[in-house]
């Protein structure tokens, strides 16, 4: 079992607490892409996955994938998201 699992977090979450449900949703879509294809190191890059008024902001450890970028997109972008491609990826300095 994999125990270091991003900081969730969204603004307005005290009054509007499905947006992390929805992000919680959407890291398990990110993640179950990662595993489908193979990629191993996915789940210790990721630092914080932040909802920032339905901007999805991924906080990285170390640079990114275009293919780990994009599991997060298909996400957000899915019914199980947002339903729009807002994404930022951001790297820790």
């Amino acid at each position: 079992m994999y125990l270091d699992h991003p900081k969730i977090s969204a603004t307005n979450s005290g009054t509007e607490p499905d947006r992390i449900e929805r992000l919680n949703r959407v890291y398990g879509y990110a993640a179950g892409l990662a595993d489908a294809s193979g990629n191993k190191d996915f789940l210790a890059k990721l630092s914080q996955l932040h909802d920032h008024k339905g901007k999805l902001i991924v906080v990285w450890f170390v640079e990114p994938t275009a293919d780990e970028k994009e599991y997060f997109v298909k996400g957000w972008r899915s019914k199980v998201g947002d339903e729009t491609t807002h994404v930022e990826h951001e790297v820790l300095p």
